[in-house]
């Protein structure tokens, strides 16, 4: 299996990042999933409610911004994914169904106002990257795979060799890697980029996800990458749940 890194540039500009990975084996990614479906609705109704909020001044997106400003990102025209999250839950008061696994972690993400993504494991190279972007660099977007975009250089992208596998950090994933009902493998992240953010709140939010992949895979475990520890294995460890 691949093993997911921190370029250098990466760490020394954004040296408070950490990735929580939950990574699926196995993997049943039917159509819907009653924990997943449960979890979409309780956040909606929280939404309703006013418990759940959007704020470009929470610092869980106020930190995102002012990352994509630093790699040339206008985050009111391209927005980090948790922020169009979010945005679209408490403005339409609805979430999206895609699939189990896709609704496990939107589900996450909305309920601990942290990016989620996922790529599907058995479409990676044996080396991933978050990384700025090259003039080389070529990106396929979720939905149209016809299409053929480069991103700007510097802009940070998750990528394998030129292949871009999300533009803007995690603002879009590419078609290729995309988590599809076939999907038997995908390793899942969970962001943060400055420390506004507690990282207890990315530790509780994989525990989460985890509770919701559990019954739906053979394996699922877990692992932590940061500017300290910039490169993680994605490998089972016996079959066995690691916290």
């Amino acid at each position: 299996m691949p093993t997911l890194a921190v370029h250098t540039d990466v760490q020394a500009r954004f040296p408070d990042l950490r990735v929580e990975l939950v990574v699926a084996t196995g993997l049943d990614n039917a159509p819907q999933w009653a924990e997943a479906e449960t979890a979409l609705s309780a956040a909606e109704a929280d939404a309703a409610a006013g418990a759940i909020t959007w704020s470009e001044d929470d610092p869980a997106i106020a930190s995102w911004h002012a990352a994509y400003r630093a790699f040339g990102t206008n985050p009111r025209r391209t927005r980090p994914s948790v922020d169009a999250l979010l945005r679209r839950l408490v403005r339409q008061g609805r979430l999206p169904r895609v699939n189990g696994a896709v609704d496990a972690y939107n589900a996450t993400s909305v309920r601990f106002a942290v990016p989620a993504g996922a790529f599907d494991l058995d479409r990676l190279d044996a080396h991933v990257e978050i990384r700025p972007a090259t003039v080389d660099d070529g990106f396929t977007p979720l939905g149209e795979p016809d299409e053929l975009e480069t991103p700007a250089a510097g802009e940070i992208v998750y990528a394998q060799g030129t292949e871009v596998l999300t533009r803007h950090w995690n603002h879009r994933d590419a078609h290729r890697t995309r988590v599809r009902e076939d999907t038997a493998a995908a390793v899942f992240m969970l962001e943060r980029v400055s420390a506004d953010v507690p990282a207890e709140r990315l530790t509780d939010a994989a525990a989460h996800l985890a509770s919701l992949l559990t019954p739906h895979a053979a394996s699922v475990t877990r692992s932590t990458l940061t500017a300290q520890t910039p490169e993680a294995h994605l490998v089972p460890t016996n079959g066995a749940f690691v916290g």
